[in-house]
């Protein structure tokens, strides 16, 4: 439901994660609530399998979360470039039910 873009967090001198609202849901309250109940359960976990959530700014009608940046290629790429062998996706699974 967001877009998520590499950023510079200028105030902590480190890379981040910026995921913000699409501008076609920005006007819609239940997306805008859902958003913030997003940001609001990231910010109850924790766990080596879940990136954490360092804030959430809004900005007139922008709102986005400021997320840990995991390095890496994502699920798309990965598949793209290859089928995941079945040890590697049970791990993979096994580290989602974990978080």
């Amino acid at each position: 439901m967001g877009e998520v873009y590499r950023a510079r967090d200028t105030k902590l001198n480190r890379e981040v994660a910026l995921k913000v609202l699409p501008e076609a849901f920005i006007r819609d309250p239940n997306r805008g609530a859902r958003f913030k109940r997003e940001a609001q359960v990231l910010a109850s976990l924790n766990h080596p399998h879940i990136g954490a959530i360092y804030g959430f700014e809004d900005s007139g009608e922008t709102h986005a979360l400021v997320l840990e940046l995991v390095e890496g290629d994502t699920l798309a790429a990965r598949i793209a470039h290859s089928a995941i062998p079945l040890e590697e996706a049970l791990q993979i699974t096994r580290q989602i039910c974990e978080a």
